[in-house]
């Protein structure tokens, strides 16, 4: 897993934990590349599974794209804190524009008619992927600034 130093030896992108400086904290540029490419997949998925008939089907994919990004910058040790605070700022734009599919897939779900069954469900992903990330996001940064109080 990892060392004192905050080195890791042989980690996934969803790493558990590494210890740093006494504290846990996760590695975020890694983290969110692993996210940018799930949401990659995502959009692209969607954009073929409905006919590619629409462009905004592309949209989660738009948005990995821009993670990828951040996350590349949260690898250096400087833009680890910017690049977390973009992507907090990113996620909860993924959100606003994607949580409105959750109630339309649990309509489905519960036998309904919803019109474009395929996007309601590919904006249910995103939005569970961007919570999940909205709320990693926090805590490191919670984390970081708590740190960097200690001595």
């Amino acid at each position: 897993m990892g060392e004192e130093t905050g080195k890791q030896t042989g980690s996934t992108p969803f790493a558990p934990f590494v210890r740093a400086r006494g504290r846990y904290t996760r590695p975020m540029g890694k983290m969110m590349i692993g996210i940018a490419v799930a949401l990659i997949v995502l959009g692209l998925g969607a954009y073929v599974g409905t006919g590619a008939v629409s462009v905004t089907a592309l949209i989660p994919a738009f948005f990995g794209i821009a993670f990828a990004g951040l996350g590349a910058l949260g690898l250096k040790d400087r833009f680890r804190l910017p690049s977390a605070y973009g992507g907090i700022v990113l996620s909860v734009v993924g959100l606003l524009g994607s949580v409105s599919g959750i109630p339309k897939v649990i309509a489905y779900l519960g036998g309904e008619e919803v019109p474009r069954p395929a996007a309601s469900i590919a904006q249910s992903i995103m939005a569970v992927i961007l919570i999940v990330l909205v709320v990693s996001l926090v805590k490191f940064v919670i984390a970081e600034r708590r740190q960097a109080r200690t001595p």
